[in-house]
């Protein structure tokens, strides 16, 4: 293979096999079962990265089944997202992210710097409960539940807080397991249908373990619970911040 070549074909990992296409990637039925609870402020405040703000101690703790994703395919993730400001702007950060399928781990840590990892969650209806779960190696580390269609949201509310930025902290290594690349990335949400959105009782519990530690930011109060059907695409990132270039 020419040098040229090599450029020319060299968009993700593997070179002659990649783990995905390029983008942009849609989402068709995208269910999300969000639980947001107030946490420690000096815990939230050590794992934020400047230039990142924090108004509130709360933490969003989110399942998403994900049935119908282009060049990603089926799987379901779980993780926390950090109510944050970034030059006055509200926003989230994508602080921990577990899910089952090769493909968005390996799309989402090289493109955008999502901070995946693979496990075992699951988001389901058992009769007048939706249930969320993440299993690590075999041990349960979150269980959040919801009543099932208590009470409809107002759309506009709901599709205005999703078009908000979110940022995430992209790290490559070098060879020599320095930091080639180490830059805050912030994306949007676009192209949203909502198709539903309730709320409703909610409760949240976290366990530790020592490869999966979503309980170092632990429940002190479940603030609400929210349950959204939506089509939307995920949209391309932006650099807003390089830690290197100091």
């Amino acid at each position: 293979m020419k040098i040229d070549d090599v450029v020319k074909n060299a968009f993700a990992m593997p070179l002659t096999s990649p783990s995905y296409p390029p983008g942009p990637y849609r989402f068709v039925n995208r269910e999300f079962l969000v639980i947001t609870y107030r946490t420690d402020m000096e815990k939230l405040r050590r794992v934020v990265p400047e230039p990142l703000e924090i108004d509130e101690p709360l933490v969003k703790y989110e399942f998403i089944r994900m049935p119908d994703s282009t060049g990603f395919g089926d799987y379901t993730e779980t993780g926390q997202v950090i109510p944050v400001r970034f030059n006055g702007v509200k926003g989230g950060y994508v602080h921990s992210m577990y899910l089952n399928d090769d493909a968005p781990i390996a799309g989402g840590r090289e493109i955008w710097g999502f901070p995946k990892k693979l496990a075992d969650p699951s988001l389901s209806v058992v009769k007048d409960t939706l249930i969320g779960t993440l299993d690590y190696t075999g041990v349960r580390v979150a269980t959040g539940t919801m009543g099932y269609k208590h009470r409809a949201l107002d759309l506009a509310t709901v599709e205005k807080g999703l078009k908000e930025p979110n940022f995430m902290l992209k790290i490559i290594p070098h060879v020599d397991c320095t930091p080639r690349i180490c830059e805050l990335v912030r994306y949007y949400l676009t192209d949203l249908t909502i198709k539903g959105a309730w709320e409703g009782p909610g409760a949240l519990q976290l366990h530790a373990h020592a490869l999966a530690p979503v309980a170092d930011l632990p429940v002190l109060e479940v603030k609400s619970a929210v349950h959204l059907l939506t089509d939307l695409t995920l949209g391309l990132g932006e650099v807003v911040h390089d830690y290197l270039a100091r």
